[in-house]
């Protein structure tokens, strides 16, 4: 059930209910497809629609809900807080109906012409993207992807605001606390997860490197300068955490959000930083970096693929999950997933 609720602009009034009697349900569908694509021309294209048809229709439920909804922003639009907030009703409302008219119905890759929006790290994106896309090429030709960068290491956010379809990356502290909170409330997380393979981050330097020869301790690299990739832009990473807990620390003159750009730099100087091992050769310029092993204990990389419950049994979504696991599986030969007819 949708509750739909005006805020007036005096936040210590009562919220003021829209008249939901009078409001075009039409209209959701409408706001449902500009959130996914983020972009009017594509949404109209999706529903068929001219783009001063899905513009209008977005006037009128900016009028009905008194809110903006959606701002332009470059190329395309971005949410408002409201808009954001009533998405996954929306969404799940949409779904409930459309499994109530067409009870059963499956998903048509090669008739299809959805868009998911997926998250992961480019060092990720540049393992699985090719076998992914190559298949959707074959099996899917009309359905898209927007990839988006990892903006932190907790995707939980973004999933249950309806931004992602799918977060992939190295995510221990979100796991961490959905198991947490799983085994308290005694009731499965909102958020689901599924092992896609395991990993290793490795210290890389370019080829001449003073260190380069010899084993990597933790002396010499505890006095090196360091390049961090953070994806939230904090200055503190998950090696820094397991040097503090041995009363060590490292000096990072640079923080990055991205491996490749990690890699371009240390390969012209001195610095060093951390790179997945299965990056290194996706990197372009695998012949003029080396790499070591860290000189202390870290936790296996596991690489998870996340999703929000309320898509678990969507056939559409089902299938995504089982093609990125299939393209995972291509790459680092971990057990095939089954696979959603």
């Amino acid at each position: 059930m949708i509750h739909i609720i005006h805020y007036n602009d005096d936040m210590s009034l009562p919220p003021v209910p829209v008249n939901f009697r009078t409001l075009d349900l039409n209209l959701l569908r409408v706001f449902d497809e500009v959130m996914t694509e983020r972009n009017l021309t594509r949404a109209a294209g999706n529903l068929a629609m001219t783009q001063p048809a899905v513009s209008n229709a977005i006037k009128r439920l900016r009028e009905s809900l008194h809110d903006d909804l959606l701002v332009r922003s470059g190329y395309g639009v971005e949410p408002t807080a409201r808009a954001l907030e009533l998405w996954p009703a929306v969404r799940a409302a949409l779904d409930a109906l459309r499994e109530a008219v067409q009870p059963g119905r499956g998903f048509d890759p090669s008739a299809s012409r959805e868009t998911f929006v997926i998250a992961m790290a480019d060092a990720t994106a540049a393992s699985l993207m090719p076998p992914l896309m190559r298949h959707f090429q074959a099996v899917a030709p009309g359905v898209s992807i927007r990839g988006r960068p990892l903006l932190s290491r907790d995707p939980r956010g973004a999933l249950a605001s309806g931004e992602l379809d799918l977060a992939v990356g190295y995510f221990p502290a979100a796991l961490a606390a959905i198991d947490h909170a799983t085994m308290q409330a005694g009731t499965p997380d909102p958020v689901s997860h599924q092992r896609l393979y395991d990993g290793e981050y490795v210290a890389v330097m370019r080829a001449d490197h003073p260190l380069a020869q010899g084993r990597l301790t933790l002396e010499t690299y505890c006095a090196a300068r360091h390049v961090l990739v953070s994806f939230s832009g904090r200055p503190f990473g998950f090696v820094d955490e397991a040097l503090a807990s041995l009363g060590r620390r490292r000096r990072v003159v640079l923080t990055v959000n991205e491996f490749f750009t990690a890699a371009q730099v240390v390969s012209q100087s001195d610095l060093l930083t951390i790179l997945p091992h299965h990056f290194i050769g996706s990197t372009g310029i695998a012949g003029q970096l080396t790499w070591r092993r860290l000189p202390l204990e870290m936790p296996v990389v596991h690489v998870d693929m996340f999703w929000h419950r309320r898509n678990e049994n969507r056939p559409d979504q089902a299938w995504l999950r089982h093609e990125v696991a299939l393209a995972a599986h291509e790459v680092y030969g971990e057990p095939p997933p089954t696979r959603v007819d």
